[in-house]
C-alpha cells in the first residue's frame, strides 16, 4: 500500500508499474484487521460535501449518450475555454492520461518527481523518456520536448502562476513540443486556470469534476486543447465515452453557480481548519482547499499510527510524506483530532 512511482520504459521488458491511489480502503481494512465500515477515509482529495445531483431522467438510462446535447459547450462555459470545439469530454481524465502520450512525438518529458503518479508510467509506455522537472526553473532544459504539470500539484499543493506556465509553453512550442497542465484541483481557484489559452497549439489542459464537485464516481473529465489534437484523441477513445447519467450530473453541477460559490467558501474555511489542526500537533503543512500535505520527518509514522486507529491517510513512501483529505462531519473532525493526539508524541 505504498506509492510505487518508479516506472519502466516501454521496451524495458520489466513488469508494468503498479500505481497505488488513495481510496484503496478495502486493502487497508484487510491489512489492519479493521472492518471497512469502521474506517475514516481521508486518503483522497475529493470534496466530502459532494454536489447534490438532481434525479436522473429516465431517458438518460435508456438511450445512448447524445453528442448533440450541449455537454461540451456547457463545459467550455464553466471552464472558460474558447468554445466547444476546444473541449473533449472523456471517461475521467484518467482515460486521457493513458491515451494522450501516444499522440505526441516521442521525446523527453519533464515531470516533477512527486506528483500524480500515473503520468511517468503512461508516457514511458508510449515510448517517451521521463525526466525530473524542477518547478523552480525559469528556462527548461533543451532536452525537454514535453512537460507535464499538475497545478495545483497533487500532493505537494504547489501552485505555478499562469505567466510561468505560458513562458514554459512558449519554449516547448518552439521545439515542436507540448505543455500538459492537469488542473484536477483548480476549481477552487478558477482565475488561475489556463483554460482560456487552449486555442494555442501545444497547450493541453485536463479538467475533472470529480474533486471539487465530489463526483469522482461518475468518471467524467475533459481535455481542453486545439481541435486537431482533440479530434485525434476522440478517434482513439471512441464514441460514448461519458454516460448519459454522468452527463446529466455534471451539467447540473456546472450550471449551479450558487452551489459553486458557497462550496468554494466552505472548502477554504475547512482547509484552513485542517492546516490549523495539523499545526497544533506540530506538523507543518501546505494545502489546497481540498487537501493538506506534510513532509514532516514523522509523517510516515503518523500515517501508520492513524491507520492502526482506523484513520486512513495517503502515504507517499518514496518521500515519506502524507496527504490528508477533509473530514465530512464534526464527528470525523473529532476523530481525526483524537487520532492525531495519540499518534503525535
Amino acid at each position: 500500500m505504498v506509492d510505487r512511482m518508479a516506472g519502466h520504459t516501454a521496451d524495458s521488458g520489466a513488469a508494468p508499474t503498479v500505481v497505488i491511489h488513495g481510496g484503496n480502503l478495502h486493502e487497508a481494512a484487510e491489512r489492519y484487521g479493521i472492518p471497512y465500515a469502521q474506517w475514516l477515509d481521508l486518503s483522497t482529495g475529493i470534496n466530502p460535501h459532494g454536489y447534490p445531483v438532481p434525479p436522473v431522467p429516465a431517458d438518460a438510462w435508456r438511450r445512448l449518450p447524445d453528442e448533440g446535447d450541449g455537454f461540451a459547450a456547457c463545459a467550455a462555459h464553466y471552464y472558460g475555454a474558447p468554445d466547444a470545439a476546444h473541449v473533449l469530454p472523456v471517461a475521467g481524465s484518467q482515460a486521457a492520461i493513458r491515451a494522450l502520450p501516444s499522440l505526441l512525438p516521442r521525446a523527453q518529458v519533464g515531470i516533477a518527481p512527486l506528483t500524480y503518479s500515473e503520468y511517468a508510467p503512461a508516457f514511458e509506455r508510449a515510448g517517451h523518456q521521463a525526466a525530473p522537472l524542477d518547478v523552480t526553473w525559469d528556462t527548461l532544459p533543451e532536452t525537454f520536448t514535453h512537460v507535464v504539470v499538475v497545478n495545483p500539484n497533487n500532493p505537494t499543493a504547489e501552485h505555478l502562476s499562469a505567466g510561468k506556465l505560458l513562458h514554459w509553453h512558449a519554449q516547448l512550442r518552439a521545439r515542436g513540443g507540448s505543455l500538459l497542465v492537469d488542473e484536477a484541483f483548480a476549481d477552487t481557484m478558477p482565475a488561475a486556470s489556463l483554460a482560456a489559452n487552449t486555442h494555442r497549439d501545444g497547450l493541453i489542459v485536463l479538467r475533472s469534476p470529480g474533486k471539487f464537485f465530489g463526483l469522482a464516481g461518475v468518471r467524467a473529465g475533459f481535455v481542453l486543447g486545439a481541435p486537431p489534437l482533440l479530434d485525434a484523441l476522440g478517434r482513439t477513445l471512441g464514441a460514448w465515452t461519458v454516460s448519459g447519467p454522468a452527463r446529466h450530473a455534471v451539467k447540473a453541477a456546472f450550471e449551479d453557480t450558487a452551489w459553486q460559490q458557497q462550496t468554494r467558501t466552505r472548502l477554504a474555511a475547512e482547509s484552513a481548519r485542517l492546516v490549523s489542526l495539523l499545526h497544533a500537533h506540530g506538523l507543518a503543512a501546505r494545502s489546497t482547499p481540498l487537501f493538506a500535505w506534510t513532509d514532516d520527518a514523522r509523517a510516515a509514522a503518523v500515517h501508520e499510527a492513524l491507520a492502526r486507529r482506523g484513520v486512513w491517510t495517503r502515504l507517499f513512501a518514496a518521500s515519506g510524506s502524507v496527504r490528508f483529505g477533509l473530514p465530512a462531519s464534526e464527528a470525523e473532525w473529532a476523530r481525526l483530532g483524537a487520532g492525531l493526539r495519540e499518534a503525535v508524541r
